[in-house]
């Protein structure tokens, strides 16, 4: 509109020129021809002439005036520019600022000290693991035992940087307490190794099937038997991490374990090899609220075994593992924290903190070229603690905890069957970062069908020292 407008007033102009040129020509013309013009008329004329212009003139302003508001805003906006340039430079700041990371160091230093009144496996020495208990009488004997050690001491550190593409966090830690081929000792034990870029992560952590929060403040090592309990490699991906609600999926590294039961030695059984080649998949949802949280998790595993013997038998088969683990944190007022769980499924001990075997052997008589089979053991697992704090200074936590297994009718006699877990104690924090104390644990293994059970009576003491520094860069 402003262009058309001042292409019309420009026309207008033009053809004023084009009509001054004209007159001049005609009148120079006539000034050739004519010996006496008549200069009254030519004056006329040429007032006439500066009258439209001056008409044109007048137009041209109003059509400037017209537009003047929006000039005079540009005009305001570039006096404002150099104003709101600290704005934008403090805008640009906070952004550099919010993209900076930050690393954590943290960890602990840990001495136990106790008294077991009973026995246990000589390699679990200093936690309460109730299928560590003897599976006979006077195994792992004699009673009474006093041990000390620091292998709960911890390090690690977490680092965390937002990215264009979500927050991006690395978590590295390890702890002292041997387990496999170095049960017993005191030694280098990753704990996690694992990274996420927004909505995914990966590496070694905690199982999305499990709810590391059921564990409760105690100074035992292990924890509750009856608790999932797996830090796994695995692929996870996070879709929901809002409004109270979190969603996780998880692809986690397959793995299980077995024994041969009665027919243990076997030459038949000796060419029977484990095959994983799914990954288990597993999921989580958590809900949050003020008054505590509830979690559903599940898992969904295949476990395979490959006969490569040539004999009369083919016992290579598949079975299917899964779990269904609910469990929740419920705050009952100001100085009260339940822990609760519950969990069950088939073939999926080895997610579980302290059982046996996940498949067992049972009897097939019937099939001449299958006798035996695998078969994936159901398992119940219980957890329910309550953490309480008597003053800022004092604290407690007591409860229980069980693992049920149903064995197959091809299993030892002696096998696993049961296993009870509880514990009481005053912890004491005479500053923040320092925890000391005593608590009393019991544990109880019922074996399969033999009648045989054992338990077992600790008295642990712990000095707990812990630190932690943050960085930015």
């Amino acid at each position: 509109m402003r262009q058309s407008e001042r292409a019309r007033s420009g026309g207008k102009l033009c053809a004023a020129a084009v009509v001054i040129l004209a007159w001049l020509g005609c009148s120079q013309a006539q000034a050739q021809t004519s010996p006496a013009p008549d200069l009254q008329g030519l004056k006329a004329k040429l007032e006439k002439l500066e009258q439209e212009m001056e008409g044109l003139k007048s137009e041209i302003h109003q059509i400037e005036q017209a537009q003047q508001p929006n000039a005079l805003a540009t005009a305001v906006g570039e006096l404002v520019s150099p104003q709101t340039a600290p704005t934008e430079n403090a805008k640009a700041s906070t952004e550099q600022e919010r993209l900076e990371g930050k690393i954590d160091l943290y960890g602990f230093v840990m001495l136990d000290a106790g008294y077991d009144f009973k026995t246990n496996d000589p390699d679990w020495f200093d936690v309460m693991r109730p299928t560590k208990l003897p599976e006979f009488p006077g195994e792992f004997a004699p009673n009474g035992k006093v041990y000390f050690g620091v292998r709960q001491t911890r390090f690690g550190v977490k680092t965390a940087m937002p990215t264009p593409l979500g927050d991006l966090k690395t978590q590295f830690e390890f702890d002292l307490f041997g387990t496999g081929v170095n049960a017993g000792q005191t030694t280098f034990r990753l704990a996690h190794a694992y990274g996420e870029l927004g909505q995914f992560g990966a590496g070694q952590t905690w199982s999305p099937f499990m709810d590391i929060d059921v564990f409760p403040n105690s100074l035992e090592y292990w924890g509750p038997n009856g608790m999932v309990f797996f830090r796994n490699v695995q692929f996870r991906w996070m879709p929901v991490r809002k409004g109270g609600v979190h969603l996780t999926f998880a692809a986690e590294r397959p793995g299980a374990s077995a024994d041969q039961g009665i027919y243990s030695g076997r030459v038949e059984l000796q060419n029977v090899h484990p095959q994983f080649n799914l990954p288990d998949f597993s999921w989580q949802v958590r809900v949050i609220r003020e008054w505590g949280y509830v979690q559903t998790a599940g898992i969904f595993r295949k476990i395979s075994w490959v006969d490569t013997g040539t004999g009369p038998y083919h016992l290579s088969d598949t079975v299917l593992g899964w779990g269904v683990n609910t469990s929740s944190n419920l705050k009952l007022g100001s100085n009260n924290v339940a822990r609760l769980q519950v969990v069950y499924g088939h073939g999926i001990e080895n997610y579980m903190n302290d059982a046996p075997i996940d498949i067992g052997i049972q009897n097939n008589f019937g099939n001449p070229v299958k006798p035996i089979k695998g078969v994936p053991l159901p398992v119940l697992g219980v957890v329910a603690f309550l953490d309480h704090n008597w003053s800022p200074r004092f604290s407690s936590s007591a409860g229980y905890s069980m693992v049920n297994i149903w064995n197959s009718d091809a299993e030892k006699l002696a096998d696993f069957h049961q296993g009870d877990y509880a514990l009481a104690n005053l912890l004491y924090h005479p500053i923040p970062k320092v925890t000391m104390g005593g608590e009393f644990q019991f544990g109880r293994r019922v074996n399969f069908s033999n009648g045989f059970n054992a338990n077992d009576y600790r008295l642990q003491f712990g000095f707990k020292y812990d630190w932690s520094k943050s960085f930015e860069y």
